[in-house]
């Protein structure tokens, strides 16, 4: 069976931390400079740019910041050498690690991230070695008591989304990727409120731990999240709730 992968509902409550130290507005200008690089600097014409960019005014990013970032990426301003890279591990007791970086240094972020790996019982693997684990999808988190299943139902299914499920207390709107600015533009038209919105790996099945494995994979995940190059990290490891306020 598919299902949440504990990670997912703990980076969400990390999120309002990294807004508190800067952390998401350098995680965002990447993301901006890259979708520049890539599709040009017209948010009209590149779909990721101006997913980029309603992620960046979700925070309340200046617009001054947001148009050097783009100048950045398009070349027309010095500083957009940045590459984008996904990585892939295994962490304690097997879970599946895909990690997203955005990095002017390629040696060094694939060092330092072995290093991580290693120091919290995992290791890097080779490119597809966990990769056919997750599904690429649109995710889009919405605070529970925000809005009823009914309503929220209605709104996305009928823009194109393909599943809502109940996460941690909050819910969890999964699309095709292609939907994401359609089931998300339909959502805010409709006046909720959303945690976040992005696309990304959604784990087929999760591997439950527990113990020391539990403990070290919560360690691992959050030593990779605190990573400067490290945009994103998915992973499909499972914690039973008693385990996890035990280990609070």
């Amino acid at each position: 069976m598919s299902g949440h992968s504990k990670w997912a509902t703990i980076k969400h409550k990390k999120a309002a931390l990294d807004a508190k130290r800067g952390k998401i507005f350098t995680r965002i200008i990447k993301e901006i400079m890259i979708a520049a690089r890539q599709g040009g600097g017209d948010p009209d014409a590149n779909p990721r740019l101006r997913t980029a960019i309603m992620a960046a005014k979700s925070v309340s990013m200046p617009s001054d910041n947001i148009k050097r970032a783009i100048q950045r990426g398009t070349g027309e301003l010095e500083g957009g050498q940045i590459e984008e890279v996904m990585f892939e591990g295994y962490g304690p007791g097997g879970a599946a690690v895909l990690v997203l970086v955005a990095t002017d240094n390629r040696n060094r972020t694939v060092s330092e991230l072995r290093h991580l790996f290693s120091k919290n019982g995992g290791n890097l693997g080779e490119q597809g070695s966990v990769a056919w684990m997750f599904d690429r999808k649109s995710q889009i988190i919405i605070e529970g008591d925000k809005v009823s299943e009914d309503d929220l139902m209605a709104v996305a299914l009928e823009a194109g989304a393909d599943d809502l499920r109940n996460e941690g207390g909050n819910w969890e709107v999964l699309s095709p990727p292609e939907m994401h600015e359609k089931v998300l533009e339909a959502i805010h038209k409709a006046g909720i409120p959303t945690l976040s919105a992005e696309i990304a790996m959604i784990p087929k099945n999760l591997v439950k731990l527990e113990g020391k494995q539990a403990q070290n994979m919560l360690k691992l995940a959050e030593a990779i999240e605190d990573h400067d190059d490290v945009q994103n990290m998915w992973s499909n490891f499972d914690i039973d709730e008693k385990e996890m306020e035990a280990m609070a």
